[in-house]
Formats: C-alpha cells, structure tokens, sequence
C-alpha cells in the first residue's frame, strides 16, 4: 500500500499540477496588453507579476506572481481586461 502512494506521488509530481501548456506562448510583462496587467493588478493588489503567457488560440492572458509571503497567485485575463478567472 504504501508502495502504491509513493508511485501516486510520484506520477503527481512529474505530470504537474497544472500551469502553461507547453504550446502556450511566453510574453514578457512589459509587453502585455496594459489592460490586460492592469486588470490582474486590481484583482489581485500586492501581487508581484513575473510570469505570462498568451493562451494558444485564445484572447487570454495567464499572468502569475508571488505575494509578500511568497505564495503564487495568477489571472486569466483577456487583452481588453476581462478577468476570466483567478486562482
């Protein structure tokens, strides 16, 4: 049994948990629709922003940053500035 949790574990680890799609394009924070960093910003104040990606055949925007604290916090954000999710 506990060979079977360490394998789960495991499995878990080197799939992920989740993140950009290797297809996903990286975009530069500067270089992201201002609405778009603007709109992360306000749902998520204090958040340090360092990560983006454009969504393959999308209008969204993942954008990832880290608290004061160090916990990651990210938007899905489309280049007009509609927040579609926040996590």
């Amino acid at each position: 049994m506990r060979t079977k949790s360490l394998i789960a574990v495991l499995c878990f680890l080197a799939i992920g948990c989740g993140g950009r799609h290797e297809s996903d394009e990286v975009v530069p924070i500067d270089k992201l629709p201002s609405a778009a960093l603007k709109a992360a910003q306000e749902k998520l104040p204090g958040v340090k922003f360092d990560t983006a990606w454009k969504e393959k055949g999308t209008d969204a925007y993942e954008i990832r940053g880290k608290t004061k604290d160090g916990k990651m916090r990210d938007a899905k954000v489309t280049s007009d500035g509609k927040v579609l999710e926040v996590d």
